[in-house]
């Protein structure tokens, strides 16, 4: 009894994987990517060729010298954005980018910015900009 039910498991573990791995993706197989996957694709080819991370941080991760950018498509607005990578700060440089090059930077921002969340309250982050997870109990 006890190694029908194994094998009976095995057989349903064999036939659930193989299921998974061929058809898991049936419906977008062959598809081309839509122009805005594309763009967010171009973004952070972008994001990554700048090294933005370096001083920017993505879900609370990379550097402390800019402002954390997951979500600052709600907050800010894609005008806001396009400015500031188009023509920089004074404490970011103007990489010269085109405006499609802009365009896809934004594209990615707010993609990011749909799957994430990391607004801290204020009282939660530390001086240093790190986040403060407990009250120190």
């Amino acid at each position: 009894m006890f190694k029908k039910i194994w094998i009976s498991l095995f057989l349903a573990f064999s036939i659930y994987t193989a299921l998974v791995y061929t058809q898991c993706d049936a419906g977008t197989a062959g598809s081309q990517p839509s122009d805005l996957d594309k763009s967010i694709t171009a973004g952070r080819d972008i994001w990554q060729k700048h090294n933005c991370q370096s001083c920017h941080q993505l879900y609370g991760l990379g550097g402390y010298l800019g402002p954390e950018l997951t979500n600052t498509a709600s907050i800010k607005g894609s005008k806001y954005m396009s400015t500031i990578i188009k023509y920089g700060t004074g404490r970011m440089p103007n990489f010269h980018l085109t405006d499609s090059e802009v365009e896809n930077l934004v594209h990615y921002l707010s993609w990011i910015d749909n799957s994430g969340n990391t607004r801290v309250a204020k009282e939660n982050v530390h001086w240093t900009g790190t986040y403060i997870l407990n009250d120190g109990k």
